[in-house]
């Protein structure tokens, strides 16, 4: 068997290094390859992300517009109506969507009333048939649980950059605690969804490191999303370049060979990527996207569902069927 095709969890850093480095058509063949193997190629999950509770939030990412210490200018929210969010959700899926993501501006999930809503909408939203996926800060086994019973398809909790260059992003929590949720939600049995952020003046042993740490978890993360830094107005990250389409495109490829079984979600940066560019993104092996009934991505530009369907037709894509599940 192709050594390229089996699912692995012993990699070593100086293994996802050289295949990092090596060069890129090179790279994006062999994860093309890959993604051929595990998933069919002209299918691409189109994910509904919406902000249930926006802004206000007491963490300190350095790349977050939703913090309460930046001003940012982002209007504060608060937690959305269960009804609210299933209208949306259902709008979600007869637009092509087949999971619906729910995120809320929380350091960590309180035992309160916002919680008992967020359990009815992922109830709510697993009625219409959709995958449905929450993010919503730091949770405890319970709260997990309690997630899995109401029905939540998949978490999302990013490691959001390498442990070494965590604590110059983030203090507000450590990077072992994004590892202890991830092994809660494991522990739950909701699917894992974790990546990270490009762009937040890591090195390139930072991003391998990252995905190092994925590609070593017990289980591989069914979903990992790959976003490039949005660069918000009033963060301290607002002055750093924009992203290189082709860092994108060797992030994803790298991700689609040492974790081959899993999605790997195209995520924030879209917006600033030509058909073209994404297009290359979708060939080393990113087979999701994130949509909004706006233009925006929680509270950060992304391109509109029309042009996104545009896309599609013109590179001969189409969405993954609602009626089947994806991790």
């Amino acid at each position: 068997m192709n050594s390229d095709l089996q699912i692995r969890h012993d990699w070593t850093i100086e293994e996802i290094e050289k295949i990092y480095n090596q060069p890129l058509l090179e790279l994006v063949y062999r994860a093309a390859t890959v993604h051929r193997h595990y998933h069919p190629a002209n299918q691409v999950q189109v994910c509904t992300l919406l902000s249930i509770k926006t802004g206000g939030c007491p963490e300190d990412c350095a790349y977050c517009g939703q913090a309460a210490r930046y001003n940012t200018g982002i209007t504060v929210k608060p937690l959305m109506s269960a009804e609210q969010v299933v209208g949306i959700a259902r709008r979600a899926k007869e637009a092509g969507s087949s999971r619906f993501c729910m995120a809320a501006a929380w350091r960590e999930v309180r035992d309160n009333r916002d919680f008992d809503n967020v359990l009815e909408m992922v109830r709510g939203v697993n009625e219409l048939g959709l995958e449905v996926c929450c993010t919503l800060g730091m949770l405890s086994q319970s709260q997990a649980d309690r997630l899995q019973l109401a029905g939540l398809h998949a978490y999302n909790h990013n490691l959001d950059t390498s442990e070494n260059h965590y604590d110059e992003i983030i203090s507000t929590r450590t990077f072992d605690d994004r590892l202890t949720t991830l092994n809660r939600v494991r522990k739950a049995g909701i699917s894992v969804c974790s990546g990270g952020i490009i762009g937040l003046g890591e090195t390139h042993a930072d991003r391998v490191n990252m995905l190092h740490t994925l590609a070593t978890l017990s289980k591989h993360p069914e979903s990992v999303p790959v976003n490039a830094l949005a660069r918000v107005r009033g963060t301290p990250l607002e002055e750093l370049p924009k992203v290189d389409t082709w860092e994108m495109v060797r992030m994803i490829a790298t991700a689609r060979i040492i974790m081959p079984a899993s999605m790997v979600r195209l995520s924030a940066g879209r917006s600033e990527m030509s058909t073209e560019e994404q297009s290359w993104c979708f060939m080393a092996g990113a087979n999701s996207i994130f949509t909004s009934e706006s233009d925006e991505l929680l509270v950060t530009p992304n391109p509109r569902l029309d042009d996104d369907r545009k896309m599609f037709e013109l590179l001969g894509l189409i969405p993954m069927s609602t009626d089947k599940h994806y991790a």
